[in-house]
């Protein structure tokens, strides 16, 4: 369903989430407060954040909880149709159906997920900050950054090539890998491969690291990162690997 929505009804459904279901929607996707619930949520969809807490602020009068949102106003009548048909799903339904807005391949993740041990540190608002809504930041703000000013942006996220995105001029290129944090500062870490193609790119490598996500995003460009005052420390994991084989 999500696929044939847009991204204004998105919005509209993860504000009536947040507004009927509240503290408890928090605690689902372990956000430390309702800032970075619009913030991750919001990027994550190509919304703005500003837009997922309006969204929540025209419901509230319609639940019990401790805002008054916008009282003073009837709910308008494109909200009213998502109330009338949303508003009775159970909280297990609804956070399912904004897990498909924010996740890319939801429906395969879970079968994943179900399969193999998930690492249980990595928490749900770690995921999307560390990825879909970072990934999302950096669309809407990479004009800002001088040095791309005028690049042309191609998405490589599903390439598995050792960077996000592609930005290109004419001749010129740069290939960025993005991070994100929830904090203002914090640990970042780079594949092998990644590793390596910034070794190899130096200066047309960037890391733009998106920050501060559970309060005011703000980001960060280091180019050429091996070679800049990160100072990166090699960390080795040996893994075993069991095949199983059978004669046809």
């Amino acid at each position: 369903m999500s696929s044939t929505l847009s991204t204004r009804d998105k919005s509209i459904l993860i504000g009536l989430y947040l507004s009927k279901f509240d503290e408890e929607a928090i605690k689902a996707f372990d956000f430390k407060g309702f800032n970075e619930a619009f913030n991750a949520l919001g990027y994550s969809i190509g919304a703005r954040p500003a837009s997922i807490k309006n969204y929540r602020d025209e419901f509230d009068p319609l639940f019990p909880n401790p805002r008054k949102g916008w009282h003073k106003r009837p709910l308008r009548e494109y909200c009213r149709v998502f109330y009338d048909n949303f508003s009775a799903l159970d909280f297990y339904s609804f956070t399912e159906l904004v897990k498909s807005f924010v996740f890319s391949n939801y429906e395969i993740d879970k079968i994943i997920e179900r399969i193999e041990k998930k690492d249980r540190s990595e928490s749900v608002a770690k995921r999307l900050i560390t990825g879909r809504a970072a990934e999302e930041y950096f669309k809407t703000k990479f004009n800002s950054v001088d040095s791309f000013k005028g690049f042309n942006l191609t998405d490589t996220t599903v390439m598995a090539c050792g960077f996000d995105f592609k930005l290109s001029l004419n001749e010129n290129f740069y290939c960025v890998e993005v991070k994100g944090l929830s904090t203002s500062s914090g640990n970042i870490s780079l594949t092998e491969k990644e590793f390596h193609v910034a070794t190899e790119l130096k200066h047309q490598f960037c890391l733009f690291i998106a920050m501060n996500f559970s309060e005011k995003p703000f980001h960060e460009t280091i180019f050429d990162p091996v070679n800049s005052r990160l100072k990166f420390k090699k960390i080795e994991r040996q893994i075993t690997q069991v095949n199983y084989s059978s004669v046809v």
